[in-house]
């Protein structure tokens, strides 16, 4: 596996946000892709994303071999919902290392839930997916979404060699669509891509990110 820059790196905060001001739009009223329930929300926050995201998920779609859809799980992840998530992730790291300096807890999370304050989801940039044949069923991905790196032996990491051939071959049907649409992968979870935030440009050298962190109600 190459080297993979982690969403806490310096480089990553340190690329400016230049907002499009492009609204936040719910994917359930796009018929082309189906959303999967398990993140659902009391606002139905997850099923949101960015205009100029969800057309580029479905070219994605568009793309994929006969028979094989996107399954949609979860998109906009509200600020402070994020932040909840990575406290509790960072705190059970602390738990399991007692030792470790609080830079190494918050590298560490940062593998599996990103920084609040740079987080894809918050800016509705990003989207937790896999795929399922003609008949709904989930493929064969080498884990479960949202996967830890504890829990998966690193398994979760796209680019992991402890998985199935078949499970390898899948994901090498979903990046490619999602890539050819112009998203890009958070190489340490399989399920997640993103287009125009922070991570995005530092990945396509972009200049800047087109989408910051969004509030739902705008």
């Amino acid at each position: 596996m190459s080297e993979i820059v982690l969403m806490s790196d310096p480089k990553v905060a340190a690329l400016p946000v230049r907002e499009c001001g492009e609204p936040l739009v719910d994917v359930r009223r796009d018929s082309h892709l189906l959303v999967d329930g398990r993140k659902q929300d009391s606002d139905g926050a997850f099923a949101y994303l960015r205009e100029g995201v969800l057309n580029r998920l479905v070219r994605a779609q568009e793309l994929l071999p006969s028979g094989l859809r996107l399954l949609f799980v979860e998109g906009y992840r509200p600020p402070a919902l994020q932040r909840r998530y990575f406290d509790e992730y960072a705190a059970e790291l602390r738990a399991e290392h007692p030792r470790w300096l609080a830079d190494q807890v918050h590298g560490a999370a940062s593998r599996y839930v990103s920084p609040p304050e740079i987080a894809p989801h918050s800016a509705g940039a990003a989207v937790d997916l896999t795929l399922v044949d003609a008949d709904g069923h989930e493929l064969d991905m080498g884990t479960r979404m949202n996967a830890s790196p504890e829990e998966s032996a690193g398994a979760c990491y796209t680019g992991a060699d402890n998985i199935s051939a078949e499970a390898r071959s899948h994901r090498a049907v979903l990046s490619a669509a999602l890539t050819a649409a112009g998203l890009v992968n958070y190489p340490t979870e399989w399920w997640h891509w993103s287009y125009g935030d922070r991570y995005w440009a530092l990945a396509t050298r972009a200049e800047a990110a087109d989408y910051g962190p969004t509030d739902l109600s705008r």
